[in-house]
């Protein structure tokens, strides 16, 4: 089990200010509406609390069906995005690839 909260703060170390973020939580199946949880630009020292509080819940990060979705956009320009294998699921995070020289 994993907590969500926990993870994403430790996902967060050495990178960037949040900017915001989305998550959803729930299987990629089934048609049933999913909680969704929303960090807006601009948010309040209380805005990001709340919306911490909100994700501070346990999952299944292991094998089975990928429960966490979602976006954390970062203020350098970066982003975190849901990897996930075979169930298995973590942040992962992304840049913008170098323009190689060829192309300058």
């Amino acid at each position: 089990m994993e907590n969500a909260r926990t993870e994403l703060l430790e996902a967060l170390e050495d990178k960037a200010e949040l900017k915001c973020a989305k998550i959803t939580f729930g299987y990629s199946y089934g048609g049933e509406d999913k909680p969704t949880y929303r960090l807006k630009v601009g948010y309040s020292k209380d805005d990001l609390e709340t919306f911490l509080n909100s994700i501070n819940f346990e999952y299944d990060s292991g094998f089975g069906g990928q429960e966490l979705f979602g976006t954390l956009w970062l203020k350098d320009g970066t982003w975190l995005s849901r990897g996930e294998y075979d169930g298995s699921e973590w942040w992962e995070h992304n840049s913008l690839p170098e323009i190689p020289n060829d192309i300058i």
